[in-house]
């Protein structure tokens, strides 16, 4: 399956989008070196509406995703992941509760280590997981970013990154 990456800059900094002409396979924060989007691929309406839907959520006027999604991963983070879909926008649960929903709440440290390897940020939101005591943990994008995400989340508005 052909898979195309696209770098767009955002207000959260550069993101990469990679697709496959059916699905949105990535969204990560560093190169992973996919072959980059050729002119005219079919990929490119995926890749266009994932830039579309991430810009508009970044302004505040998303709170859904609406893209065919494809993650690639073992059957516990294909799990986790779905279970991250389940929370809502504005909410945070801990890796416990996710554990719990799971139905194996001793797999706490299997959670946070499925939540690391999300291949979707922000479309999964793994950044709405925190830890039991309401500590953010880690993120892909940085714990500065993940404020801001959760920021906007709760008050419809990003805070500018601090120089």
């Amino acid at each position: 399956m052909d898979k195309a990456q696209r770098k767009i800059n955002s207000k959260i900094g550069p993101l990469y989008l990679v697709a496959s002409d059916k699905a949105l396979h990535g969204v990560f924060w560093d190169d992973e070196h996919h072959p980059k989007e050729k002119a005219g691929s079919a990929q490119s309406k995926i890749l266009d509406r994932a830039e579309k839907q991430i810009t508009e959520y970044l302004e505040g006027r998303r709170k859904i995703f609406d893209l065919p999604l494809e993650l690639e991963g073992t059957p516990f983070q294909q799990r986790v992941w779905a279970e991250l879909r389940k929370i809502p926008y504005g909410e945070t649960r801990s890796y416990k509760q996710i554990a719990t929903a799971l139905k194996d709440p001793n797999a706490c440290r299997a959670v946070g280590t499925a939540n690391g390897r999300n291949p979707i940020s922000l479309i999964v939101p793994c950044h709405r997981v925190i830890n039991a005591g309401g500590k953010l943990g880690g993120y892909a994008g940085g714990l500065s970013i993940k404020e801001r995400l959760l920021e906007l989340e709760t008050t419809g508005k990003m805070r500018k990154e601090k120089s």
